[in-house]
């Protein structure tokens, strides 16, 4: 609070802040240990023991050593208050031009003196000489704490780039009179007076009961040793807390505090967000998208925990596994929060006996990743799975035509749709000699191609996964082939091709000609690209995997992305149910649906069709009114107040399309105005019909 506003500490060319922004911290674990001792000390001398079957007497022993463990606790956070109070007063010194003075005032204080003082009180074993250890510790900090302030005057006295209050509250260079007056030069007019570097609000403020303190109201002609030896002495006595003046200068700064509090902006963790009355509108309106091509197909409704039981999740991710938030210990069962919707899906039909199931989702899921634009810890997944026994791509098909309904109905740009196949991949690295073993961690590698290039993922193959130059040059070559599905397809499977000499491949590519051609006579396939570098890191993929990426200006990457899982349910039971599904990473598209909006000024945080506005202060009125709108089923407010202009500019700003004017003279008339901002158009309704005639022009405009 004391340093808002200031142009000294954190900003550009100002003081190191770490020394400054610690001391909440560090000032905190101080006065809980004050807080601690105060309450134990109350309790321990004022407490009775009970000796035998004897009544309770008042008595003090063996109660030292409980004092002094509590005590000793206030040794650690003096020790850390010094080292911060040391660090700003040797700030504020490296800013004073003299070299002598400088010297002198680094010298002042023997600090060691207290760090050796503080040191010996953890280890002494006597009660009395540890309280007497802590008690004078506490008495030479306070004799430091004087130093700093004392150093941080002087510096500002001197310092004539510096803004100083003034008793009347103008600062130094508040009039071109006033410069004159203490120059004796008359101020240059043709050219910019100097910018001063400007103290923190409440800084100002305890600056003034500071100084006037130390010289009471005298003016500071020089600075020198002897003067801060002397306000050094003034400000140890003052904050000595039997001194009455004290009391004046923690009143000030309480009321600082307490006057700025709003200052203290808090803040929201790393990899999170805040939606606010725009984002909401826009993540409503894209959730109605959503809900409604889910429901166009099918499916039906779930909801899971948004923790599971961490046996649930570990093992079914890989190498992102380690991205799993963990939950604490709560002396129960071992917790995580969910890392998608997947796994919690096949965990439900597994725990249910559920043999055939087509549902959707919408949930926040968690991950311990690393922040950055699009990538969040907390973020939306919307879910649409199928689980059950098909005919060979019914459902792949499905599931791949709703993920593109999806995206052309939110209307957020040019896409495509990254498809492979897992028996294809691992036919390719049969085929390009990686152990099987090795299968899953190369996949990991290979899904970063769409972030690295293949020398990138090359080191990593080679260096960290043992993966020799030959067999990962084999694989660059063939992850290089890409293009429209049909059009690949026909390519892997001509005469001479190694993959279809690879049995898994050869079912890969039988699979694949079915749901291409289906997705052909969807009209479905122009977004679709076959591409073999596509591998999806998780584990429990075993058929068809797929990802949709953005190709817009907005950089978000991956949007949705999914698969066939054909064995996990069956990890949670003895059962198999196959399974495939997609998964649409909403945040992404909100921040592309955003910056759409954005671009075109069109964000409109409210659906208010109405605005009822009383050119007055009569509630009656507004009430009576707009609950006629409101039975009638309009998206109706009201506002009061008696200039017009209020009105319209709140109508305007929030995109309302009509209004509903009332003056005096249309209370008098029995009739309202109805004005439409859009067309700029206004007209009179009888008082009684009002609603219906709106009613009918929103629904016919």
């Amino acid at each position: 609070m004391l340093l808002f506003g200031s142009k000294l500490v954190g900003a550009a060319g100002g003081a190191d802040a770490a020394s400054f922004t610690k001391v909440p911290t560090v000032n905190g674990i101080f006065r809980e240990a004050v807080r601690a001792l105060h309450a134990r000390v109350r309790i321990e001398l004022n407490a009775p023991v009970k000796l035998g079957k004897r009544d309770a007497v008042q008595t003090g022993e063996g109660k030292e050593e409980a004092l002094v463990a509590l005590a000793t606790q206030l040794a650690r956070p003096v020790q850390a208050m010094l080292k911060l109070s040391v660090a700003r007063a040797r700030l504020c010194v490296g800013r004073i031009d003299d070299a002598e003075l400088r010297k002198k005032l680094t010298d002042g204080v023997e600090i060691d003196d207290l760090k050796g003082m503080l040191d010996k009180v953890t280890i002494d074993s006597d009660a009395v000489s540890v309280l007497r250890g802590v008690y004078n510790s506490l008495l030479k900090f306070r004799d430091i704490l004087a130093w700093e302030a004392a150093v941080a005057m002087a510096v500002i006295e001197m310092d004539s780039s510096i803004e100083k209050p003034q008793a009347g509250g103008e600062n130094e260079a508040g009039s071109s009179t006033e410069n004159l007056q203490a120059t004796g030069e008359k101020p240059k007019g043709d050219k910019k007076s100097k910018k001063k570097k400007t103290l923190g609000k409440g800084t100002s403020a305890v600056l003034m009961l500071l100084r006037d303190h130390v010289t009471n109201g005298k003016e500071v002609i020089s600075v020198n040793s002897a003067l801060l030896a002397e306000w050094g002495t003034e400000l140890s006595l003052l904050f000595d807390p039997k001194c009455p003046r004290l009391v004046s200068l923690v009143d000030k700064v309480k009321e600082i505090v307490e006057t700025n509090e709003v200052r203290r902006l808090p803040k929201i963790p790393k990899g999170t967000r805040d939606f606010g009355k725009e984002q909401m509108a826009i993540r409503e309106r894209a959730f109605s998208i959503i809900t409604s091509v889910f429901k166009m197909h099918g499916a039906v409704s779930l909801d899971t925990p948004v923790f599971e039981l961490r046996e649930t999740l570990m093992g079914k991710y890989g190498e992102d596994s380690k991205l799993i938030y963990d939950l604490a210990d709560q002396g129960g069962e071992l917790c995580s929060l969910r890392y998608d919707l997947t796994v919690p899906f096949a965990r439900y039909v597994a725990m249910n006996n559920i043999s055939s199931l087509k549902r959707y989702q919408i949930a926040k899921v968690y991950r311990r990743d690393n922040p950055s634009k699009g990538r969040y810890r907390e973020f939306y997944q919307c879910d649409f799975d199928i689980a059950g026994v098909y005919e060979t791509m019914e459902p792949d098909f499905e599931v791949i035509k709703v993920l593109t309904e999806l995206l052309d109905q939110l209307d957020i740009g040019a896409y495509e749709i990254k498809l492979n196949h897992r028996k294809l991949l691992d036919g390719m690295l049969e085929i390009c000699g990686v152990p099987p073993e090795k299968f899953r961690t190369v996949c990991s590698s290979i899904d970063k191609l769409d972030k690295q290039t293949f020398e990138q993922v090359k080191k990593e193959l080679v260096d960290e996964k043992g993966i020799s130059n030959e067999t990962a040059d084999n694989i660059g070559d063939l992850v290089k082939t890409r293009g429209p599905p049909l059009e690949v397809l026909l390519e892997l499977r001509k005469e001479g091709s190694k993959f279809m000499g690879n049995a898994g491949s050869v079912t890969a590519l039988n699979e694949l000609e079915i749901l291409f051609r289906a997705l052909d006579k969807a009209n479905a396939i122009g977004k679709i690209v076959f591409d073999l570098s596509l591998a999806r890191g998780l584990d429990y993929y075993t058929g068809v995997i797929y990802e949709a990426v953005f190709k817009g200006t907005t950089q978000v990457g991956s949007i949705a992305a999914g698969g066939r899982y054909d064995n996990l349910v069956g990890m949670f039971s003895g059962k198999q149910v196959p399974a495939v599904g997609v998964s649409l990473g909403i945040e992404r598209v909100f921040a592309i649906m955003e910056q759409q909006e954005m671009e075109k000024n069109q964000i409109r945080a409210t659906e208010t069709e109405v605005l009822v506005s009383i050119i007055g202060k009569d509630l009656i009125l507004a009430a009576e009114l707009v609950s006629e709108l409101w039975n009638a089923g309009i998206k109706a407010e009201f506002k009061l107040t008696t200039r017009i202009q209020n009105h319209l500019k709140y109508a305007t700003q929030s995109g309302i399309p009509w209004m509903v004017l009332v003056g005096e003279s249309e209370i008098s008339s029995g009739k309202v105005k109805l004005k439409n901002l859009a067309a700029s158009q206004e007209e009179e309704a009888d008082r009684t019909e009002f609603a219906q005639v709106l009613k009918q022009k929103l629904r016919n405009p």
